[in-house]
């Protein structure tokens, strides 16, 4: 088997992002075994960079490490999405709360963009579902990075990726981007209204509804 080529960044890195995006493709399923050999042999490397892939994966909550028994995909119970949807509405409200009261016109104006975007995507009869999801990430990234706190976006990160992780995506569940796009455009609206209290009440109803969509 031929290896395949990697950047010049960090090894560890480099096969790390690789894994991560496997795993978020579900070509590694939540709970199954990553077999190590199988792996560094595909990608022409050591195990030692692998390894430290692994705990990168591990620290984020991707990867799971059993004792003498090696490196498992994460699954997802139905607490653990629970409290990940909890910790994501805190974090997002509050960020977009901060948006509604702080947000310059030219901010709102990028944020209406990629709402606009969103729409696109999701006309009836012509839902474009991967480009909504990836349109979908890009505005709750925007309204986080508008409210610019590093420690706030952080979290997040690793907490969507856990999310991530969930077999039943609520955006997966019939109905539920028409949803999600009728809880975008009241969010949309209480940030054009500088409401931050309502932007953030929007954003909690958002996560909400969310994961009763994720847990089906």
């Amino acid at each position: 088997m031929s290896a395949l080529p990697l950047t010049p960044r960090a090894l560890y890195e480099e096969v790390a992002e690789l894994l991560r995006q496997r795993i978020f493709r579900r070509e590694l399923e939540p709970g199954s075994w990553i077999d190590e050999l199988k792996i560094a042999e595909e990608f022409g490397i050591s195990r030692t960079p692998l390894r430290e892939a692994l705990k990168v994966l591990a620290a984020e909550g991707l990867v799971t490490m059993k004792l003498r028994r090696g490196a498992y995909v994460t699954e997802v119970s139905e607490r653990d999405l629970a409290d990940v949807y909890h910790l994501l509405a805190l974090l997002e409200s509050d960020a977009v709360a901060v948006v509604a009261a702080r947000a310059s016109d030219a901010q709102i104006a990028e944020l209406k963009a990629l709402h606009a975007e969103l729409e696109a995507a999701a006309q009836p009869g012509q839902v474009d579902r991967e480009h909504f999801f990836a349109v979908n990430e890009r505005f709750h990234m925007r309204v986080l990075a508008i409210a610019d706190n590093r420690w706030r976006d952080q979290m997040v990160a690793d907490l969507r990726k856990v999310m991530k992780l969930n077999r039943h995506n609520s955006l997966l569940k019939a109905g539920r981007i028409e949803e999600s796009l009728a809880e975008h455009r009241a969010v949309m609206a209480a940030i054009e209204a500088r409401d931050p209290q309502a932007a953030m009440a929007q954003m909690q109803a958002h996560f909400s509804h969310g994961l009763e969509a994720a847990g089906g």
